[in-house]
């Protein structure tokens, strides 16, 4: 048999293995890890997609939650997983946009280490205080911060997230100065905000929205050029004074680098169809998330952009984590 023959061969043979694991492929669950605990906005829009999908196609998933680091603990679990289509990771702004800035040794590289499935959701950013305070509206905050500099306190799910950087960007377009209190993720701060301990609070819209309609919270604005159609009578941040003011996070699946492209097609495929599901959609919506979708080329593109606008973002806070 000819060199080039044996070559033709094991490339017909490889185009055959793959075929037919992506025909057979998913033969037992698929786990879905999201980097950050129960209850917070990342959380809810993994488990409702995944559901979704589940529920159309048969799939089994097991969603388990890693948080730690920033989402760093969660996403690098991933990157390091045998990418046979088994371990995907839900990624958000801040552990794909983010972080590659704010750590100087992040141990993965989003461009480089994992492949992009499809991006679920995007979400504006929502700024809120416990309803027993007195603040009431972004003049309120601003007139008291001026009043007594650095007298408030502004909570965000950890140093460097999406609400850090966004609060920071507030506090420069308003020109007031708080303190920083950050936590270990959205359930977390969440007590302290509802008991008042903390004054402000910014958050994704899916992790606050349910305390807000409850009356445990009081909305002040939304990060978005537009109001949200679950909140109409909380204003935006322009509407509040400070014009160009616009910040949003978004939350998209991945798997590890080299997972056979035929499976991150199948399961780009399904997932577009379940967000255009009235029943997804719908749920996404009244989460105060936006259902997007797309194919993996978008969803690799938006996170290459996103590395350099955030990165300036970081740069220009200040914030590092070692």
């Amino acid at each position: 048999m000819t060199p080039t023959r044996r070559i033709l061969l094991a490339l017909g043979a490889a185009a055959f293995c793959s075929a037919a694991s992506a025909q057979s492929w998913p033969t037992k669950p698929i786990r879905l890890v999201v980097p950050f605990p129960p209850g917070g906005g990342t959380d809810i829009i993994a488990r409702s997609a995944s559901q979704a999908v589940a529920k159309a196609t048969g799939w089994a998933f097991a969603v388990e939650n890693k948080p730690g680091a920033g989402g760093n603990l969660g996403v690098d679990a991933v990157a390091k997983s045998a990418p046979d289509g088994y371990s995907i990771v839900i990624g958000q702004t801040s552990n794909l946009a983010i972080n590659p800035t704010l750590y100087p040794k992040l141990p993965y590289d989003p461009r480089k280490d994992l492949a992009p499935i499809v991006l679920l959701a995007d979400a504006p950013l929502l700024m809120v205080t416990g309803a027993t305070t007195s603040l009431k509206s972004v003049a309120e905050v601003v007139a008291t911060a001026k009043a007594k500099p650095g007298g408030l306190n502004f909570a965000s799910p950890g140093n460097g997230t999406v609400a850090h950087l966004t609060s920071e960007m507030f506090q420069k377009a308003t020109g007031i100065r708080t303190q920083h209190v950050p936590y270990k993720g959205a359930a977390q701060a969440l007590p302290d905000v509802l008991s008042g301990a903390v004054d402000l609070y910014m958050s994704s819209v899916p992790s606050l929205l349910g305390q807000v309609k409850q009356g445990k919270l009081r909305a002040l604005a939304v990060t978005s050029t537009k109001r949200i159609d679950d909140l109409p009578s909380v204003p935006t941040v322009i509407e509040s004074g400070y014009p160009g003011f616009s910040a949003v996070t978004w939350f998209g699946l991945l798997a590890p680098a080299s997972t056979p492209k035929d499976v991150v097609a199948r399961m780009n495929a399904e997932f577009n169809k379940a967000l255009r599901t009235p029943e997804l959609s719908k749920h996404l919506d009244s989460e105060g998330a936006t259902p997007a979708g797309g194919a993996p080329e978008q969803f690799a593109k938006l996170i290459a952009e996103d590395i350099v606008s955030w990165g300036k973002a970081v740069k220009e806070s200040g914030a590092r984590v070692d």
